[in-house]
């Protein structure tokens, strides 16, 4: 009967070590940068996740609080635009980001290139090609 204890407490352990394993592999895999405090949206604050999904993808899910109406703005503006800087050395609109009645925002996106840092800028068309000057929140490097 001892033996069958001690297989069973080996088992016990072995499977301990590989769900700590399998729990530190996952959440190394996910970085997470918040944006810095912003002179053009003081109360703004939030956060960019980025994890590697199983297809080589890079997941970018934000969550932004206390983020201004658009139409608040001096000037006013009519987007909020998300901008991605990568590690080829470009810069990608990846999309426009809503915010709702409770001044809440969220996005997702998936890119096959490594993001570096993530800002967002307030514009008057959501489908420009580069980003304007007012920059609303950004990020440190990723």
């Amino acid at each position: 009967m001892k033996t069958i204890k001690m297989t069973y407490l080996a088992k016990s352990l072995v499977l301990g070590m590989f769900a700590t394993l399998l729990l530190f592999t996952i959440n190394s895999c996910t970085e997470k940068a918040y944006f810095l405090k912003s002179s053009v949206v003081p109360a703004a604050e939030g956060a960019v996740k980025v994890k590697k999904d199983k297809n080589d993808n890079y997941v970018l899910n934000m969550e932004i609080k206390n983020l201004a109406e658009i139409y608040r703005l001096q000037p006013p503006k009519k987007h909020y635009v998300v901008w991605m800087e990568t590690d080829r050395g470009s810069t990608r609109n990846v999309g426009l980001l809503t915010s709702s009645i409770r001044l809440k925002a969220s996005f997702e996106t998936v890119s096959t290139l490594k993001p570096t840092r993530i800002f967002i800028t307030a514009e008057e068309d959501g489908d420009v090609q580069y980003p304007g000057s007012m920059v609303v929140l950004t990020t440190e490097r990723l």
